[in-house]
């Protein structure tokens, strides 16, 4: 599960650093700015999570149930809310806005807010 978690955490990461340069260079032409305000707040979260699960899969041994419903927490929550917002956006900017995605960026949210429950509860 350790290896798994930093695996994907330095995933997530690389594809932030890659969608942050994309969104400040390629899009900034295509975008309005309230969308490249959204892209990026796509980003940066997608970025902190990263960190996160970083510093999780290097400090936490991954073992117990709680752990490995607070990295999946994370995983799934970052995914669903970044991602959707990506979508949303660049659907968005074409023209072609795919409202089914809508409803999934508040349902990363919540997964992200549980992922950072669990692990206040660890440490209790």
């Amino acid at each position: 599960m350790t290896q798994f978690t930093l695996l994907f955490a330095s995933i997530l990461g690389g594809l932030a650093v890659i969608f942050g340069a994309f969104g400040a260079h390629a899009l900034k032409k295509l975008l309005n700015e309230d969308q490249l305000k959204s892209f990026e707040t796509g980003v940066k979260y997608q970025l902190y999570h990263a960190f996160v699960l970083l510093i999780i899969g290097f400090n936490l041994s991954l073992e117990t149930a709680l752990e490995k419903y607070m990295v999946y927490s994370f995983m799934l929550g970052v995914v669903l809310f970044s991602f959707s917002i990506y979508g949303l956006v660049l659907s968005a900017a074409y023209n072609k806005k795919l409202k089914f995605l809508g409803p999934i960026t508040p349902l990363g949210g919540l997964l992200l807010v549980l992922g950072w429950f669990l692990l206040t509860y660890t440490f209790v």
